[in-house]
């Protein structure tokens, strides 16, 4: 059965807390699974939300600060330890490939060859996934350092209408053979095309934005997407600060879901500075932006993808 869903293994912004690990998130997808930014206690994170190194195929890390890869180390060596044999891919900046490498190689641990790199350059950049059932791009954002964002996206399919199928006589094996090369014959000799027994299905897609102002990649990244990962570093009162810092507002990451049809909003990346008691005010400001399915993100949480579009 597959299982589509993003395990919040962090939600902290710089600085943790008591309640909020610093960043991590694992994405689930049919088998696969992505880590985004691993931050300082992943490890320990993955554990608790029973996450193991081998659910890891891609660790996607959007910048080089601290809170969004200072767990890196950890989650290769456990990835050694655990004697994964699976290729990982590891994607990063390419302007910090020598923080990659420090972090890669920080400890006298056993090494492990199963990583590949993937550096990433340019304004948009679509990443190598080989047989896996998604495509994964890569755009960069706006922040002090350069950071980029990700955006999964499954192809398009059809969805087999039974009755169409079977008022055209295709049963069995031709159903798959209908699916594979578009028409098939039936045993009484009419050919049946996949137009007439099938309906469009969108690819579902989802997008992970971290550290960014406002900005086009943000906006092209969350376009159309059934779910958005969005750091909501400050509530309104601060946008001045989140401005001058390369961060989103509450309000602002939920703008960019209203601009973009997002269908469930994820909001994260708290700053310390902010106490349990904030969080209504989170929602509140968001809700002024976008009146869609939000999620203000806890440390352990697990949130479903929403029902695939019919």
């Amino acid at each position: 059965m597959s299982v589509r869903e993003l395990v919040v293994l962090g939600t902290a912004s710089a600085v943790p807390t008591k309640a909020r690990n610093q960043n991590g998130y694992l994405l689930r997808w049919d088998g696969y699974g992505l880590l985004f930014d691993p931050g300082e206690g992943t490890q320990r994170q993955m554990a608790h939300a029973g996450v193991s190194a081998n659910d890891v195929n891609w660790v996607c890390v959007t910048h080089f600060h601290g809170d969004h890869c200072l767990g890196v180390p950890g989650v290769v060596q456990r990835i050694a330890r655990d004697g994964v044999q699976h290729k990982v891919n590891a994607a990063f900046p390419a302007s910090g490939a020598a923080y990659w490498e420090r972090l890669r190689h920080a400890t006298a641990s056993r090494g492990t060859d199963v990583i590949r790199d993937q550096p990433l350059s340019g304004e948009r950049m679509v990443l190598p996934t080989g047989g896996a059932p998604f495509s994964l791009t890569a755009q960069r954002l706006s922040h002090p350092v350069e950071a980029y964002g990700y955006r999964l996206e499954e192809p398009d399919g059809v969805t087999m209408v039974p009755a169409e199928l079977e008022a055209r006589g295709v049963r069995g094996p031709l159903v798959r053979r209908l699916l594979e090369d578009g028409r098939v014959t039936t045993p009484d000799g009419r050919t049946v095309t996949l137009e007439e027994c099938g309906v469009h299905r969108p690819g579902q897609k989802v997008a992970f934005i971290m550290d960014t102002r406002l900005c086009d990649g943000a906006r092209e990244l969350a376009e159309g997407v059934d779910l958005l990962v969005v750091e909501s570093t400050f509530l309104d009162e601060e946008a001045g600060m989140a401005e001058e810092y390369g961060h989103l507002t509450a309000r602002q990451a939920a703008g960019i879901a209203a601009e973009s049809g997002v269908r469930r909003l994820v909001l994260t990346h708290f700053s310390e500075r902010y106490r349990a008691g904030d969080e209504p005010r989170f929602l509140e400001q968001a809700a002024a932006a976008f009146d869609g399915d939000t999620v203000l993100a806890h440390d352990l949480d697990v949130v479903p993808l929403p029902r695939r579009r019919r």
